[in-house]
C-alpha cells in the first residue's frame, strides 16, 4: 500500500515546461521564452527555470496572471452519433475527436475501443493509457451492454445460444453473452451484454442465429453508464464518482502486481 501511495505522490510532480506544454502553451522554444520573459509565476513568484519541478496538487501556477487548472488526464463521456468514426483523425471521415472543442485537443484524447460508424451510444475518450488498457484488454473481459433493434423475432432459443457462445462466420465461438428480450416481434428490441470486443461482434452474433441488427446503441461499459441527458453528439467530462468506479479495478490490479513482486 505504501508503495502505491508513493507512486501516486510522484505522479503529482512535473517539470514546469512539460506542464505548460501539456496545457497548450506552445513549443518548447515558445515556452522557454514565456518563462524567460517572467510571465510565469509559481505560488506568486516569478520562475525562470523551465526545469523547475511543480507539485500540481499543492502549488499554484499562473501565466500572464491566468491561473492554470492543470490536469494530466481528461475523461470524456460522449453519446456517439451515427455517421462518425471512432478515431482520432481521418482525411475522409468525421471523427469523434473532431467533435471535441479545442480546449481538449492538447490532451490528445483517444476513443476507448471502437463503435462502428453507424452504432450509437456510450464512448469514452481519454489520454489515460492505463485506463484504456484496463477497459479494452481481452484478458479483462469488461462487460459492455447494448440495446439493439433486430429484424426477426428473438426467441428463448436465441437466449440459450448467446448463453453458450455463438459461432461466428469465421468459426470463432464467442464468450457466453447475455441476451434479454425487451420487445418481441418482426422487429425485436433486445439488450445484449458481451465480455469481449470482436469486429462487428453483436451484429455477427445475430447473423449467426439468422437475424439482422438494424439499430445498435451501447449503454454501458463496465460500471460506466450512458448519461441519458446527452443527446447524440453531445459529451461531458466524467464525474468524480464515475471516475472512481472506473479506476477501482485498476487500483486492485496495481496492488496485486505489487504484492506479487
Amino acid at each position: 500500500m505504501r508503495q502505491f501511495a508513493a507512486l501516486i505522490h510522484m505522479s503529482d510532480i512535473i517539470r514546469l515546461d512539460k506542464m505548460l506544454g501539456e496545457m497548450g502553451y506552445g513549443t518548447r522554444k515558445e515556452i522557454k521564452k514565456l518563462i524567460k520573459d517572467g510571465v510565469v509565476k509559481v505560488d506568486g513568484n516569478i520562475v525562470r527555470d523551465p526545469g523547475n519541478h511543480i507539485n500540481t496538487k499543492v502549488q499554484s501556477v499562473t501565466v500572464n496572471g491566468e491561473k492554470l487548472d492543470y490536469r494530466k488526464y481528461i475523461y470524456i463521456m460522449m453519446n456517439k452519433p451515427a455517421g462518425v468514426i471512432s478515431a482520432t483523425e481521418s482525411p475522409y471521415e468525421k471523427t469523434v475527436v473532431g467533435l471535441l472543442p479545442e480546449k481538449y485537443l492538447n490532451f490528445k484524447p483517444s476513443p476507448v475501443g471502437r463503435l462502428d460508424k453507424d452504432t450509437l451510444g456510450l464512448l469514452l475518450l481519454t489520454n489515460d493509457g492505463e485506463l484504456i488498457h484496463r477497459l479494452i484488454s481481452p484478458k479483462k473481459h469488461v462487460p459492455k451492454v447494448y440495446v439493439a433493434r433486430v429484424r426477426g423475432t428473438v426467441t428463448e432459443e436465441d437466449i440459450d445460444s448467446f448463453k453458450k457462445g455463438v459461432i461466428l462466420d469465421d468459426g470463432y465461438r464467442t464468450l457466453p453473452a447475455g441476451l434479454k428480450i425487451i420487445e418481441q416481434g418482426d422487429i425485436s428490441t433486445v439488450e445484449v451484454e458481451i465480455f469481449e470486443g470482436k469486429y462487428h461482434q453483436v451484429k455477427r452474433m445475430f447473423e449467426a442465429v439468422g437475424k439482422k441488427v438494424v439499430l445498435l446503441e451501447r449503454i454501458s461499459i463496465g460500471p460506466l453508464k450512458l448519461d441519458t441527458n446527452l443527446k447524440a453528439g453531445e459529451f461531458r467530462e466524467l464525474t468524480s464518482h464515475e471516475l472512481e468506479l472506473l479506476q477501482e479495478d485498476i487500483c486492485l490490479d496495481i496492488f496485486s502486481r505489487i504484492s506479487r513482486n
